[in-house]
């Protein structure tokens, strides 16, 4: 008998989308002569008890124990050393890591049914800053803007849309005091961001970078209109007085009815664009969009508010679009959080080392975790298992049981008839195995 046998859709996931292989060839610099392990697939095993539920390099273990599913396994020390040494390669080891992830992800949306970007082609990627706690004296651990202790990450998703989960393409690991609205390290999270894309979707207006309004910098929008042949933006912006002056000037005939998704008309918000020296000192061709609505019963107003209408804006380059449209594609950037949401459930609710540059590697192993964790519904389920987060993935499919038998010389794997979800197991490898291999 073997437990987590649903596991191995995360080990065909590896293999078809080919990031065994590239992970592999990616750390060979960092393999010692007569080493019996490869530094890829140790890599790798940390990253697949981490898609389990493994929150720390120990928990490894679980993937040692069922050997006869998941391969040879190493020990806890050497899995730790392994780390120290990427760890202590910097940036090197960092690049080889990301340029293996994109390789695999270029594989999976070339042959992936449901791919990331959307009915128009554009991929839209979400940026947006995570807290994560520590508990101990962790480097770069400080008070974090919400007076907890820790750091402050700056994470990107690509997004799926609704019907699907979203990937990890940058993680920033940054100190808990980090800024929110740090322009440097949003320029930096996109540029990584683009690099984990194909080709095709860096330039072109293929993709669109979305924040909240810790994106709203001049400096950021600066950023992305220097490149507004390639990139579109839609930013969250803060309410100035400025912008609260320029809202009450609006009349009333230019307030547009706002819309759900399905073109659904919303009750009680509105819409309009505003012009005129509210732009002065901001880029050339940004738009600045305004919604006004009414708050929640028992919602307490704010200073920014006015005439008892909450007010909300934000910024694009995007035109041709009417303002209705482009006020829902903005605030569709909440799956953003359900994107931070699995990545807490998948080793991020805390950082387990103590060094930065450890912890940093580990990030990284976070994301490979969310990888195989979005690519399994894109390549291999329908339905309702695509919306699926990690810990409904966890419980229902990979935590099933099953049973090693040989006969004939021939290994194979046998899932427990009663377990409600095994055809949905044996669906989804059949799926895999019938996707083209990498290479």
């Amino acid at each position: 008998m073997v437990s987590q046998t649903g596991g191995v859709l995360l080990v065909e996931t590896l293999r078809k989308t080919g990031l065994d292989r590239a992970i592999s060839a990616a750390l060979a610099p960092w393999r010692k002569l007569r080493a019996v392990h490869d530094p890829g697939k140790v890599l790798l095993d940390v990253a697949l008890a981490v898609a389990l539920g493994g929150d720390c390099l120990a928990d490894v273990g679980m993937l040692r124990a069922e050997s006869a599913a998941f391969g040879p396994v190493v020990s806890d020390p050497t899995a730790s050393r392994l780390i120290g040494t990427l760890a202590a390669a910097g940036p090197k080891a960092l690049h080889a890591i990301r340029t293996a992830r994109a390789e695999a992800r270029n594989h999976v949306w070339n042959v992936a049914e449901h791919a990331a970007p959307d009915a128009a082609g554009q991929v839209i990627v979400d940026l947006d800053g995570v807290l994560v706690l520590a508990h101990s004296e962790k480097q770069d651990a400080t008070a974090t803007w919400k007076k907890t202790f820790g750091h402050h990450p700056l994470m990107g998703f690509v997004d799926h849309g609704s019907g699907g989960s979203g990937e990890p393409v940058p993680g920033l690991l940054r100190p808990g005091n980090a800024g929110s609205n740090t322009a440097a390290d949003h320029i930096t999270a996109a540029q990584l961001a683009l690099a984990q894309l194909p080709k095709k979707y860096r330039r072109g207006h293929q993709t669109l970078i979305r924040t909240d309004s810790a994106g709203g910098t001049h400096e950021f929008t600066a950023w992305l209109a220097q490149r507004g042949r390639w990139l579109s933006y839609s930013v969250g912006m803060t309410l100035t007085d400025a912008i609260h002056q320029a809202v009450l000037k609006v009349p009333p005939a230019a307030w547009t009815v706002a819309v759900e998704p399905g073109g659904e008309i919303r009750d009680g918000a509105w819409v309009a664009e505003l012009d005129g020296d509210v732009l002065k000192g901001w880029p050339k061709g940004m738009r600045l969009i305004v919604r006004k609505e009414r708050p929640h019963p028992g919602a307490q107003l704010r200073f920014t508010d006015a005439e008892g209408l909450r007010l909300t804006a934000f910024a694009t380059n995007t035109t041709g679009v009417p303002i209705a449209a482009l006020e829902l594609r903005h605030r569709q950037r909440a799956r953003a959080e359900d994107r931070i949401r699995a990545a807490r459930a998948t080793g991020l609710r805390n950082l387990p080392l103590h060094d930065t540059a450890q912890n940093q590697i580990w990030l990284e192993i976070v994301q490979i975790a969310l990888d195989l964790l979005a690519w399994i519904p894109m390549l291999a389920l329908t339905g309702k298992t695509r919306t699926w987060e990690p810990r409904r993935l966890r419980l229902r499919l990979f935590s099933a049981a099953g049973q090693i038998v040989t006969t004939a010389r021939r290994r194979h794997l046998r899932f427990a008839r009663h377990w409600p979800w095994t055809d949905a197991i044996i669906d989804a490898l059949a799926r895999l195995e019938a996707l083209p291999n990498p290479g």
